[in-house]
């Protein structure tokens, strides 16, 4: 095996999610500017986290959408605006193939 491999800087980090106000003490390598105060009375670094085991549907049983960049939001948008140029292009179609009749009828 390779040596010095694995970090050997591990200190206590509490890990919080804002969303479910859930937080928790752990070791580990994590960088962080933020610090917070602890139940204890320190002070640690603070890293924030989206997901943990109290918002997450598998361990809460709740099915819901984590949406937190709009990433829902922006797919809809594009197929509402790709929907949007389907029909545009099947209305030029339309004019287009009946001015092709009328200029066909005339001769």
């Amino acid at each position: 095996m390779k040596s010095n491999l694995h970090p050997a800087s591990y200190r206590p980090v509490v890990f919080s999610d804002d969303t479910a106000s859930f937080a928790f003490l752990t070791q580990s390598t994590a960088q962080s500017d933020d610090t917070i105060k602890w139940e204890d009375g320190n002070e640690y670094p603070l890293v924030k986290i989206h997901v943990s085991s109290a918002s997450h549907p598998f361990f809460t049983g709740e099915e819901k959408i984590i949406d937190t960049e709009g990433r829902v939001d922006r797919f809809k948008a594009r197929a509402a605006a790709a929907q949007a140029r389907k029909e545009a292009l099947a209305n030029k179609a339309k004019k287009a193939k009946a001015a092709a009749a009328k200029k066909a009828a005339d001769k």
